[in-house]
C-alpha cells in the first residue's frame, strides 16, 4: 500500500498544486513571523547591551523614597566630585566618568521649541557607554551631536547649524557633528537628547554632578568584583554593564514580544484558513477516487490500509509543503526585519536569527494540519464499498447532501448565542476584557456559518440567481452548477469568509476609532490652531516662590518683559503649579489679527487642598471668550454644563467625591476662599480636570494670573489657510518657547495613522485572502475533473468554449460574492461590537468606500480562481471526454 500511495502521489502531482500552496503560504507566515520577530529582538539586544556592555560597570543614583513638599515623586541626587574621585581611585577600577544631564531648549526649523519638554541635553567622557553611530561626538563649545530620534524628528542632519537657548533665553548656534543612537534607553527615547561637551553642559543647562558613572575595570578584575566596589564608594546597587544592558532589553523586547503575538495571530488565521482548503481539497480528492479506492478494496486492501494510505498521502504532501514554506518564510522574515522594522521604531543591526524553534515550529504546524485535515476524508474513504468500482460515474458522491433538519437547528441555536454575547457585551461597561465575549460570539456565529453554509449557498443564489438566468446559457448553467452542491460550494466560500470578515471588522473598527477621535476632539474645542508654551529646562513641579517673586511676576504679566525679555521670548511660569504660560503680548496680537474669529484662552493654576482625593494639588480652569457647553464640552455624568454662571462651580469626577449638583463647594483661593455652587458633574479628561469655574471668579480669586497656559484659535470664516498659518505664527515669532500645534495638521496626521496601521493589517490579513483564492481555484479545477463528461457533452450540444469559461467564470464569481458578503456582514457587526466594547461613546462608522474595494476584489479573485480551471475544461476533447467514461 505504502508503494501504491508514493506511486500514485508521482503520477496525480497536479491534484496538489494548490493545496502545496496553500499549505507553503500558511507555514511560510508562521515561520517568516518567528524569524521576524527573533532578529529584531536580538537586534534591540545588539543595541541596548551593545552600548552597555562596552563598559564592566554603571552606577546610578538612587533616589529615596517619599515626596517633596509639592507632591512630587523625590528626584535622584547626582553623585558629586567626590565620588566620581572615589571610583577612580579604586584598585578595581582602570577608568571611569560621569555622564551630567540637564535639559536645554532645541529649536526646530520654524524657530519653535521642540518637543513638549526640552530635551535631555548631557556631556560625558571618554568612559562611556554612548558613542557616536554617525560623524563624531562634540569637542568644542560651539559643537553639538543630537540623538538618531531627534534627527529623524527635526530633520537636522550632521554639517546642519541648530540653535540652542541657554537658561537666560539667549539663543546660541551650534554645528551638528555626530548622530549618537541611544537606543531604547527611557530616559531619553521619550523627548530626545542632545550631546554637548562636557566644557559648555554647564553654561547651557546649569545642571552639575552626575547622573550616572560608567566603569572600566582593571586588568584581571571581573566586571562583577569592579561592581561590587563601586558600590563601596556609592552606597548604591551597581550592575555590571551586562546586568544593565539585559534589564534594558527586557524591558524593551516586551514590544518585539507584542508584536510577535499580534503577527501569530494572523498566522494562526492564514493557517486555519490553509486548513479549510486542505481539507476542502481531500475531501473532493476522496470523493472522486472512490473508484479507485474501491478497487483497490477489490483487490484485497483493508479499511484500515486505506485510512493509512490517505493520512500517508496528507503527511508527505503536508511535509514537503511545509519545507518549502519555512525556507520561503526564512525570506519574508528577513525581508520583514529589515524593511518592517520602522512599525517598532527600530532599526535592525543583528544579523539574521533562524532559530531552531522557528524551523520547527513551521514543519509541525503544517504538516500536522494537513493530516488532521485529512483525518475526516481518510475515513470516509473507508466506507467506499467494492462494489463501488463497478460504477461508471465518477460523481463525488457524499459532497452533494444538502442541509438536514440538525444542521438547521444546531446553525440557527449557534447563531442566537452569538446575538445575546453580542446583547452580553453592550450591557457590559466599557472594559477591553468584553473583547473575550465578542470575540467568543464571533466564532460561535462562524460555526453557525459552517454549519448552515449549503443553506446560506442555496438560498443567495436563488435570489441571486433570478437576475443572472437572463443573462444567457452560460450564467444560468453557473447558477445550476452552484446549487447543485451546496455544501462543496460552502467549504470552498468558507475560507474566503474568514479573511473577508477579519478585514471588513478591523476596517470598521479602524473607521469608527478615528470617526468618533476626529468627533471627540471637535465636540471639545473646535478650533484650528491650539497655542501652548513648553515647559521650561529643570521645572519639575511647583516651587516656593522667593519674596517679591509675585509682583515681579506681576508686573511682567502687566508689562510684558523688558525690552531683552521680549528679544529673548521667555515666557512666564505659573508659580504655584510650574506650568509655563503663554506671554499676554501674543493673546493680543492674536486678538487683533482679521484671520482669526475668536481667542479662546485657558488659565488655570493649581492649589493646594487638603479635602481633595490624596491631598494632590487642585487644578482651578477658566475659560475666556469662550462659553461652557458650547464652545467647551465634555461627557457629562450630572447635571448641565451651560448652567454655570457667576458663583458656580464644574468638578471633574476625581475631585467631586460624594458631591452632587447643588452642593457647596469651596475653593481655596489665596485672596480668599470662594464659595460656589456645584451646577455640573463631568467626567475626567484633559480640558475638564479639577475645578472649572467662570472667567469673572478667577480674575476675582487669582488677580495675579494675567497669562494663559493655552489659548484656542478659531479662523475668520472664508480666510485663506496659508494667511491663518502666517498670522499665528507672526505672534508668536519673538517667543520660541511658545509652541503652535495646527489642530488640522492633528487631526491629518492621526488619520495617516490610523490608515498606516489598517494597510498593515489589512495586507498581513490579505495573506488569508490569497490562500482562500487558492482553495476556491483548486475546488474549482477538481470540479472541472469531476464533470469532464458533462463538459464534453455540454460541448457537443453547442455550447462554445467561450461560454463554458464564462459558465466556470460566473460560478467562481458567485462563490467569491457570497463568501465575501456573508463575511463583509458579519464584519460590520462584530467590528461595531468590538469598537464599542473598548472605546466610550462610539461614533459607528461604515467605510463604504473599502467595502466596495473588497467586493471588487472578490470579483476579481472569483476570475482570478476560475482562469486555469476554465482553460482546461475548455481544451478538453469532446470525443475523448465522451469515449474515456
Amino acid at each position: 500500500m505504502l508503494r501504491t500511495t508514493l506511486a500514485g502521489l508521482r503520477l496525480h502531482k497536479s491534484r496538489y498544486v494548490t493545496t502545496v500552496l496553500a499549505i507553503l503560504l500558511g507555514v511560510m507566515f508562521v515561520s517568516g513571523t518567528l524569524v521576524f520577530a527573533d532578529t529584531l529582538k536580538a537586534s534591540y539586544e545588539k543595541s541596548v547591551m551593545g552600548s552597555a556592555t562596552s563598559v564592566d560597570a554603571i552606577a546610578v543614583p538612587e533616589a529615596e523614597d517619599g515626596v517633596d513638599e509639592e507632591g512630587y515623586r523625590l528626584e535622584p541626587v547626582p553623585f558629586d566630585d567626590a565620588v566620581l574621585d572615589g571610583i577612580r581611585a579604586l584598585p578595581e577600577v582602570a577608568a571611569a566618568d560621569g555622564l551630567i544631564r540637564g535639559q536645554a531648549v532645541l529649536l526646530d526649523a520654524e524657530g519653535r521649541a521642540f518637543g513638549f519638554t526640552p530635551p535631555a541635553a548631557v556631556a560625558f567622557g571618554e568612559t562611556s557607554r554612548f558613542s557616536a553611530s554617525e560623524g563624531e561626538l562634540p569637542a568644542a563649545d560651539d559643537e553639538i551631536a543630537l540623538a538618531t530620534s531627534t534627527s529623524d524628528q527635526t530633520g537636522f542632519e550632521v554639517g546642519d547649524t541648530v540653535t540652542v537657548l541657554d537658561p537666560d533665553q539667549e539663543q546660541r548656534e551650534f554645528t551638528v557633528t555626530g548622530l549618537v543612537n541611544f537606543g531604547v534607553d527611557a530616559g531619553y527615547s521619550f523627548g530626545g537628547a542632545v550631546v554637548l561637551s562636557p566644557d559648555t553642559i554647564q553654561e547651557m543647562t546649569g545642571a552639575s554632578g552626575y547622573s550616572e558613572v560608567n566603569v572600566r575595570a582593571a586588568d584581571g578584575t571581573s566586571a562583577e568584583d569592579a561592581a561590587t566596589a563601586v558600590a563601596t564608594v556609592t552606597g548604591t546597587d551597581v550592575q555590571t554593564g551586562a546586568e544593565y544592558g539585559e534589564e534594558m532589553a527586557a524591558s524593551a523586547g516586551a514590544q518585539t514580544e507584542m508584536m510577535r503575538v499580534a503577527l501569530l495571530l494572523f498566522g494562526v488565521i492564514a493557517m486555519f484558513v490553509a486548513g479549510i482548503v486542505i481539507y476542502n481539497t481531500f475531501a473532493i480528492l476522496i470523493a472522486q477516487r472512490q473508484r479507485e479506492l474501491a478497487l483497490l478494496r477489490c483487490v484485497g486492501a483493508k479499511r484500515g490500509q486505506v485510512f493509512r494510505s490517505v493520512l500517508a498521502e496528507s503527511f508527505v504532501v503536508g511535509l514537503f509543503a511545509s519545507a518549502l514554506g519555512v525556507l520561503a518564510g526564512v525570506g519574508v522574515g528577513a525581508a520583514g526585519a529589515r524593511f518592517g522594522g520602522q512599525l517598532v521604531d527600530s532599526d535592525v543591526t543583528a544579523s539574521l536569527v533562524v532559530t531552531p524553534t522557528a524551523v520547527i515550529v513551521g514543519l509541525l504546524v503544517g504538516t500536522l494540519m494537513t493530516v488532521f485535515s485529512a483525518l475526516i476524508p481518510a475515513a470516509r474513504a473507508t466506507r467506499v464499498a467494492p462494489l463501488a468500482a463497478l460504477r461508471t460515474s465518477a460523481t463525488a458522491s457524499g459532497l452533494e447532501k444538502g442541509t438536514g433538519w440538525v444542521r438547521v437547528v444546531f446553525g440557527v441555536l449557534a447563531f442566537a448565542v452569538s446575538a445575546a454575547l453580542v446583547m452580553l457585551s453592550r450591557s457590559m461597561d466599557t472594559d477591553p476584557n468584553s473583547l473575550f465575549v465578542v470575540t467568543g460570539a464571533a466564532l460561535i456565529a462562524f460555526v453557525g456559518v459552517v454549519v448552515l453554509g449549503p443553506l446560506l449557498v442555496r438560498g443567495i443564489v436563488r435570489v441571486v440567481g433570478v437576475p443572472l438566468r437572463r443573462l444567457g446559457v452560460p450564467s444560468m448553467l453557473a447558477v445550476d452548477n452552484s446549487t447543485r452542491s451546496p455544501r462543496r460550494a460552502a467549504t470552498a466560500m468558507i475560507a474566503l469568509t474568514v479573511g473577508a470578515t477579519l478585514i471588513t471588522g478591523y476596517s470598521v473598527i479602524s473607521a469608527s476609532f478615528e470617526t468618533t477621535l476626529t468627533a471627540q476632539l471637535e465636540e471639545q474645542f473646535p478650533v484650528d490652531y491650539q497655542i501652548s508654551a513648553q515647559h521650561p529646562p529643570g521645572i519639575q513641579g511647583a516651587t516656593e516662590p522667593e519674596e517679591g517673586a509675585e509682583e515681579a511676576s506681576t508686573e511682567e504679566g502687566a508689562e510684558g518683559a523688558s525690552e531683552e525679555g521680549v528679544t529673548d521670548g521667555e515666557a512666564p511660569v505659573d508659580e504655584a503649579s510650574g506650568d509655563p504660560l503663554v506671554p499676554i503680548e501674543v493673546q493680543e496680537k492674536l486678538a487683533a489679527s482679521p484671520m482669526l474669529d475668536r481667542v479662546m484662552s485657558q488659565r488655570s493654576t493649581h492649589l493646594e487642598d487638603d479635602s481633595s482625593p490624596e491631598s494632590i494639588p487642585l487644578p482651578v480652569t477658566a475659560f475666556y471668550g469662550a462659553e461652557v457647553g458650547s464652545d467647551v464640552k465634555g461627557e457629562v455624568v450630572e447635571g448641565d454644563l451651560a448652567d454655570l454662571e457667576s458663583g458656580g462651580v464644574v468638578l471633574s469626577q476625581n475631585f467631586a467625591e460624594g458631591m452632587g449638583v447643588g452642593d457647596a463647594y469651596t475653593v481655596p483661593a489665596p485672596s480668599g476662599d470662594l464659595n460656589l455652587e456645584v451646577t455640573a458633574i463631568v467626567e475626567d479628561d484633559a480640558t475638564f480636570w479639577g475645578a472649572i469655574i467662570t472667567p469673572d471668579d478667577f480674575s476675582a480669586a487669582f488677580p495675579e494670573i494675567a497669562e494663559s497656559r493655552y489659548l484656542h484659535l478659531r479662523a475668520a470664516d472664508g480666510a485663506d489657510s496659508a494667511e491663518v498659518r502666517e498670522a499665528v505664527y507672526a505672534a508668536v515669532d519673538e517667543y520660541p518657547m511658545v509652541q503652535v500645534m495646527s489642530v488640522a495638521e492633528m487631526k491629518n496626521q492621526f488619520t495617516e495613522m490610523m490608515d498606516i496601521a489598517f494597510y498593515t493589517i489589512a495586507a498581513m490579513l490579505g495573506l488569508a485572502i490569497v490562500i482562500a483564492v487558492f482553495g476556491i481555484s483548486n475546488t474549482m479545477a477538481l470540479s472541472v475533473l469531476e464533470r469532464t463528461r458533462e463538459s464534453a457533452l455540454l460541448r457537443a450540444l453547442g455550447l462554445a468554449k467561450a461560454q463554458l469559461r464564462r459558465m466556470l467564470s460566473v460560478e467562481a464569481v458567485l462563490l467569491c460574492l457570497i463568501g465575501a458578503g456573508i463575511g463583509i456582514a458579519l464584519g460590520v457587526l462584530f467590528g461595531w461590537a468590538a469598537g464599542a466594547a473598548v472605546l466610550p461613546g462610539l461614533v459607528f462608522s461604515i467605510p463604504g468606500a473599502q467595502i466596495a474595494v473588497f467586493i471588487a476584489i472578490a470579483v476579481l479573485a472569483g476570475l482570478l480562481a476560475a482562469v486555469l480551471p476554465a482553460r482546461r475544461a475548455a481544451g478538453t476533447s469532446i470525443t475523448g471526454a465522451l469515449a474515456s467514461e
